[in-house]
Order: structure tokens, then C-alpha cells, then sequence
């Protein structure tokens, strides 16, 4: 089975500690690809950056199409592109922002979301009500930080601060981290306040393990049907649908 993990910033250095994360916890017949767009912000924080990650998470998958890939993960907590992968692919396609509430509804009642900055909780406060999760969403808290800033003790502090908060305050009984700069403080966090605190990328590793052995694809039916053929002009003419070759 080939998983194609898609970091959808251009930091090189993040998507090695995405890899990692995401190999730990692979089957041992799982092989992880894990790339960057070469192109794009070197971290996303907001809607601005999303719209130029979206066009290298879909560059990343049109630039492998062909080498037999089984799924795909995308790893930002904000899941971009997330429904445009699916039209272009019938391989399932996660982000790690959805997989990981799924988990943790199967872990606990409720649930509170940890995200960097303050400028992002609008995202994932839509993603929540997007994918049908506000009964189990108990809040959005960010721990003031940039995506690159998420190492060290200081780093390790706020986020268990913020954590201990939601927990006290705000009745989570599980923890989603919107962030995949955030995996390497999971284990720690959840051992240490005795909570499932949910990674999305190691989450959406093993549930795309899940769905290809099931034998499952997504849909081309309404919702993310292949799109249409038309002209796209410009810089962006070989991105046009019916201009590539379709992957199955």
C-alpha cells in the first residue's frame, strides 16, 4: 500500500517531521511518500496562505500521478484542498483536521480543537460545522503561536496550559491538534494529562489503512465528481480538466 502524505507548505524541514510522525505508526506493508509543494508559503496561517497551499496540494498530486498511489493524506489541520483532491482522485483522500475529530468522537463526548494562532480558529470553527462535528466541538483554542515557533519547552508549556484549560473549562474529554507541527508533543501531552490528545497525521495514516483494506474509494457521484472538461487559459491551461490524465 502507498500512501502519498502531502505537507502543503514549503518547508522541507516540516515535511521530515511529518514523515516520521507518519511512519511510526505505518503497517509494516505501508509505504509513506511524503513531499512538499516546491512552490508556496513556508507555513499557513490563515485563509490567505490557504489559497496558495490549495494549488500545491493538487500540483503534488497531479505530479504523482501514475506511481500506483492507494491514498492520500494531506497534513494541515486547516484541510485544504481537501474536496478538489477528491474530485481529482477515486483513491480516498483525508486531511488531517477531519480525521482526527472523527477519532476523537470514537474516544470521548467531546472534544476541543488546539490550533496556533488566533487568526485560524475562524477556519477550523467552519471545518467543524462543515463536517457535521458542533455537537461534539466544545471549543477552538489556540495556544499563540506561529507554525514554526511549535518547539521546544516554551512551546510544550502553552500547548499543555491551553490544554489543561479546554479540559477545566470548556468539558473536553479529548484533544485534536489542528497543527501538524504539532505531532511530536502528542504522545507527551496525552501521557501526561491522561487524555487522548489526537494527531492527525498518525490518525489519518491508520484510518486510510482502514479504508484501502475495505476496499473503499471516494465517490464520483454528485458531491465529488471528477470535474467537468473545460478551457483553462493562461499559466494554469495544463490544469485544465480532460488536460492530464485521469488517476484511478
Amino acid at each position: 500500500m502507498k500512501i502519498l502524505v502531502i505537507n502543503p507548505n514549503a518547508s522541507a524541514a516540516m515535511t521530515g517531521e511529518i514523515e516520521r510522525a507518519a511512519r511510526e505508526v505505518a503497517s509494516s506493508g505501508t509505504q509513506i511518500i511524503a513531499v512538499n509543494p516546491a512552490d508556496g508559503p513556508e507555513s499557513i496561517e490563515g485563509h490567505y496562505d490557504d489559497v496558495y497551499a490549495a494549488v500545491g496540494v493538487l500540483e503534488c498530486i497531479r505530479r504523482h500521478e501514475g506511481e500506483g498511489i492507494d491514498a492520500y493524506l494531506i497534513a494541515c489541520g486547516n484541510d485544504p484542498a481537501l474536496a478538489a483532491a477528491r474530485e481529482m482522485v477515486r483513491a480516498p483522500v483525508l486531511g488531517i483536521g477531519e480525521a482526527a475529530m472523527h477519532v476523537a468522537t470514537m474516544l470521548g463526548g467531546h472534544f476541543s480543537v488546539i490550533t496556533t494562532l488566533a487568526r485560524t480558529n475562524v477556519q477550523l470553527e467552519d471545518n467543524v460545522l462543515r463536517y457535521g462535528m458542533s455537537h461534539a466541538c466544545r471549543s477552538v483554542r489556540d495556544v499563540s503561536l506561529p507554525v514554526l515557533g511549535l518547539e521546544g519547552d516554551e512551546a510544550y508549556g502553552k500547548m499543555r496550559d491551553v490544554i489543561v484549560d479546554a479540559i477545566e473549562n470548556d468539558a473536553a474529554e479529548t484533544i485534536v491538534l489542528a497543527c501538524a507541527g504539532m505531532a511530536a508533543m502528542a504522545k507527551r501531552l496525552s501521557e501526561e494529562l491522561s487524555i487522548p490528545v489526537i494527531d492527525g497525521v498518525q490518525g489519518g495514516v491508520r484510518l486510510l489503512e482502514a479504508l484501502v483494506g475495505l476496499g473503499a474509494a471516494t465517490t464520483k457521484i454528485r458531491s465529488f465528481a471528477p470535474p467537468g472538461a473545460k478551457t483553462y487559459r493562461g499559466a494554469f491551461a495544463y490544469a485544465a480538466p480532460g488536460a492530464r490524465p485521469a488517476n484511478e
